[in-house]
């Protein structure tokens, strides 16, 4: 691709720098998931309803299909691969202790939207929870497990 037809971005995601020259539409899950091979960020909808492609970017949860790569320079961005590489994380292992996940196609997107509310506020109550959830969708599990599992890694966190 011809310069003039990229713009220059450098980003931290999960802990390392990343410099690329990106096309300036390019969005956000898009360079995850194709320039990177950080496929654990989801698309699902393509219209920001459903929360699969759900990262942190500086500590907040984003939608990755809202923004454009350019618009993410010198951002800290974490992805699903990048909350416990290890997969250890207390939200990841109380998902499986609850069955929270059944196709898992939404599990990524409702971790990184959950561990961004109990980074916050690990005693964050049910009602907390389906708000910080709302914008996600599942379509298996009828969210009571997923909700169940996030009370459950805020009390672990707490510890």
């Amino acid at each position: 691709m011809s310069a003039e037809l990229t713009r220059p971005v450098s980003l931290e995601i999960n802990g390392r720098t990343v410099d690329a020259d990106v096309p300036p539409r390019m969005l956000l899950v898009d360079f995850l998931r194709e320039s990177l091979d950080l496929t654990g960020t989801h698309v699902g909808c393509d219209t920001s309803q459903c929360g699969a492609c759900t990262v942190h970017v500086d500590g907040i949860a984003t939608k990755s299909c809202t923004i454009f790569a350019v618009q993410a320079d010198g951002s800290c961005v974490t992805t699903i691969e990048g909350l416990d590489p290890e997969g250890r994380h207390p939200l990841q292992m109380s998902f499986q202790r609850c069955h929270a996940l059944q196709c898992g196609y939404c599990t990524p997107g409702m971790i990184m939207a959950a561990s961004s509310l109990l980074n916050t506020d690990p005693a964050a109550d049910a009602e907390a929870v389906r708000e910080a959830i709302e914008g996600n969708l599942c379509r298996c599990t009828g969210y009571q497990p997923i909700i169940e599992a996030i009370l459950e890694a805020g009390r672990e966190l707490q510890l």
